[in-house]
Order: structure tokens, then C-alpha cells, then sequence
């Protein structure tokens, strides 16, 4: 048990901060987060383009400019 949290931040922020990163180690961690994904059968998807038309249409929703006291041009 972690008695003094703050501390056990403060030295984790730390240790990240003077950790070079390692662009191996990153594609290996990479790598192997791809294979068990795989393993639990959420790679290779069924169909990649399902959905497609919900994200579509969530972007145009999300991408629209709104200039506060102007009309936009609806589209």
C-alpha cells in the first residue's frame, strides 16, 4: 500500500520525464498489443467499412463552424 500518494506521483512524473524514449521498445509494445488484440478476435474486423456511414455523418455534425451572430450557409 502506497502510503504518501502524492510522492508516488510526483516521483512517477519524474521517472517519465527523464526516461528517453525508445522507439523499439514502443513498436514492440505496439506489436504485441496488435497480436492479443488478434488473439481475442478483435483483428481483422468482419467488414472495415461498417459503421462508415454513422462516422460520416457524426464528423459532419461535430465539423461544423458556428460564427456566433452570423447565418451559416446551410449545406
Amino acid at each position: 500500500m502506497i502510503r504518501d500518494p502524492a510522492a508516488w506521483e510526483k516521483w512517477e512524473r519524474d521517472y517519465v520525464a527523464s526516461a528517453s524514449p525508445d522507439f523499439w521498445q514502443n513498436l514492440q509494445l505496439v506489436e504485441a498489443m496488435y497480436e492479443y488484440a488478434r488473439a481475442l478476435h478483435v483483428f481483422p474486423l468482419a467488414d472495415p467499412l461498417e459503421g462508415l456511414e454513422t462516422k460520416l455523418w457524426l464528423a459532419k455534425v461535430i465539423n461544423v463552424s458556428a460564427t456566433i451572430g452570423k447565418d451559416r450557409a446551410r449545406s
